[in-house]
């Protein structure tokens, strides 16, 4: 059974030097989070987060810029180590995080699915299986020939989106990028996520579209200078964000 434990979770971590507190703002809700030992000074990423997730849980992951959403998500993948607390993940994790992540610019579309397919820890034979319908749903066409550096923002999402879905992920980890692209797409890979959620899997995906947030989860999760609150429905979004 797949689940995700979450518990006290904390990251602390140095600000390099010469690094600004104006430019650490953008990256922080609050100089709250920003301390300073001698001339040193430590920004406390995320604070006593806790939560669980089981089987069908889809988290929406909300906060303003620098709450602590996209480090959150690194930290249930694995490539930041918490402070203090603990992350127990049970479970096979995908994550996208950003669209470009692990792709070879100069490679065809094809050539990349081989690629994260052997990265992902497929055989030859699995990405064989699984390369039309990647192609299909990816709606890219002839293009899959072409190099990933021709194309757009949304085609590479599409891509990206296709390969880490294919062959349903238990656990799926998703920033803010996975709203771009053409309203049937979205469609579409909302869709998918509902399916995945129903085959036993966990999804958290972090945005500031709360359209998608809504549609896409069934639990939400509000972080606020690096600290969690549950919520059992989602506010609504601030005026200024509205169209």
């Amino acid at each position: 059974m797949v689940s995700i434990d979450v518990k006290n979770l904390k990251l602390v971590y140095r600000l390099r030097q010469g690094f600004s507190l104006e430019m650490a703002d953008r990256r922080v809700s609050g100089h709250s989070q920003i301390k300073k030992r001698g001339r040193t000074r430590w920004i406390t990423a995320l604070d006593d987060v806790t939560f669980n997730l089981r089987a069908g849980d889809r988290l929406g992951l909300v906060g303003s810029n620098g709450a602590g959403k996209t480090t959150l998500l690194h930290v249930l993948y694995g490539t930041l180590e918490p402070s203090a607390g603990t992350v127990h993940t049970q479970g096979r994790v995908d994550a996208l995080f950003n669209i470009s992540l692990g792709f070879r610019h100069e490679a065809t579309g094809r050539r990349n699915i081989i690629m994260r397919g052997l990265i992902n820890g497929w055989s030859p034979a699995q990405i064989d299986h699984h390369m039309e319908d990647i192609i299909a749903f990816s709606e890219l066409g002839d293009f899959i020939d072409l190099p990933f550096k021709s194309y757009s923002q949304g085609m590479a999402a599409r891509l990206a989106f296709s390969i880490a879905t294919c062959m349903n992920p238990e656990i799926l980890l998703m920033d803010e990028w996975i709203g771009a692209g053409d309203t049937d797409f979205q469609h579409k890979a909302r869709k998918r996520m509902a399916e995945l959620a129903e085959k036993a899997g966990i999804i958290v995906l972090a945005s500031h579209n709360h359209g998608l947030l809504r549609a896409s989860c069934n639990r939400f999760l509000k972080l606020e200078k690096g600290r969690a609150v549950l919520l059992d429905e989602l506010p609504a979004a601030p005026l200024r964000n509205r169209r």
